[in-house]
């Protein structure tokens, strides 16, 4: 890359550096930059030869291009889903919390059905929260479909957005999944907890 590069640090401007320079300086995504192109100062995360520089220190930007699609979504969602489900159950029984009927049965007693329930909710959001602020930005069936949760940055989700948006997720399911549709016709693939949250789901190629 033979394009001349400036810092932009207030009303300092520095520089030329070449790519390489600007690299061994560490630069953010939040640094400023003017390019030999163009007069206007720019983010680094704007400039597209910058791309590969932030992947490789784990920030994969939301793009048109890179959207996670809604059949990995949906695949990913439901190895989450049994899989906590398993967790819970066998938890559940072991500690005598609730107690298999001896006939087979889909339901169970009120008391017992509550408990699952409250523990299979508080589960879901624990294992989803700290998967998505660890490096993986995902969870178990995320990592299987190369799926990430991340911000318009680039980056993990903070804790109390994670938080809302997997509440937003528990709310979508005690309502029969129906506002999980929201995905199909909200801006970037967003569902609605996805969008108050600023959260995209995006595709990792590798």
């Amino acid at each position: 890359m033979n394009n001349e590069y400036y810092l932009v640090e207030g009303e300092e401007k520095t520089g030329p550096y070449t790519y390489q320079e600007l690299i061994n300086m560490g630069i953010t995504i939040h640094t400023e930059i003017i390019t030999s192109k163009s007069d206007a100062p720019q983010y680094a995360s704007e400039l597209p030869e910058f791309i590969d520089y932030f992947e490789a220190q784990g920030i994969y930007f939301p793009t048109g291009d890179n959207l996670a699609t809604y059949g990995s979504r949906i695949f990913a969602f439901i190895i989450d889903y049994f899989l906590v489900s398993i967790i819970v159950a066998i938890i559940d029984i072991k500690s005598g919390w609730i107690t298999l009927p001896a006939q087979p049965t889909f339901t169970l007693p009120y008391p017992q059905s509550i408990i699952l329930v409250a523990s299979f909710s508080a589960t879901f959001l624990l294992y989803n929260v700290l998967f998505e602020l660890s490096k993986f930005k995902g969870t178990i069936g995320k990592i299987l479909c190369k799926i990430m949760v991340v911000d318009i940055d680039g980056q993990n989700l903070k804790i109390g957005n994670s938080i809302v948006r997997n509440l937003g997720v528990l709310v979508s399911l005690m309502i029969y999944a129906l506002p999980f549709l929201t995905a199909l016709f909200g801006e970037h693939r967003q569902a609605w907890y996805e969008k108050l949250t600023k959260a995209y789901q995006i595709s990792k190629a590798n």
